[in-house]
């Protein structure tokens, strides 16, 4: 199934959902879209920035130096610069997707995306923190198990996922 056709069952499954809702109960179908409206109006922001980053990235940022940094030959500098940018990205992870798709579009390796995702784990605000409750050998072991383990997942799945994406599924 293609990716545009998908999107549509969903919407079209969605919608579908909205009207049994409101033919059952017009009450709590009113409920659900106020909630989906208020949800909407929250996210709205976050999609414009979104929106505006990947332009900018589209317009600023050839596909070619995505795919040199982040792309098949990008080394041990593109586990560097995706570990990094996963340590130091902040903010709700459903941000990041539009953007990594982008990356991903323009040439970026399945493996570097998640080694990004994984290394989030990693919160810089909260180490002070995290070093008051549980001290500094602790937090300094987990911290490096989570950057190593990031790069051994991202590795891993790009083990895997290459067959795959090479196999036009």
């Amino acid at each position: 199934m293609k990716k545009n056709s998908f999107s549509y069952l969903f919407l079209a499954l969605t919608l579908a959902l909205y009207i049994f809702t409101f033919l059952n109960s017009p009450e709590h179908g009113l409920i659900a879209l106020q909630k989906s409206s208020l949800i909407l109006k929250e996210v709205m922001p976050i999609l414009l920035l979104v929106l505006v980053l990947t332009a900018l990235l589209n317009i600023l940022v050839p596909s070619k130096k995505i795919a040199k940094y982040l792309g098949e030959k990008s080394g041990i500098k593109g586990w560097f610069i995706a570990v990094l940018g996963g340590l130091f990205s902040h903010g709700s992870s459903y941000v990041w997707y539009p953007i990594l798709q982008d990356f991903r579009l323009h040439g970026a390796k399945d493996g570097l995306i998640i080694s990004f995702f994984y290394a989030r784990a990693i919160k810089l605000p909260w180490l002070p923190m995290m070093i008051s409750y549980f001290g500094l050998s602790f937090t300094l072991v987990l911290t490096l198990y989570i950057l190593i383990a990031s790069v051994l997942q991202g590795l891993l799945a790009d083990r895997l996922l290459t067959p795959l994406n090479n196999t036009n599924l």
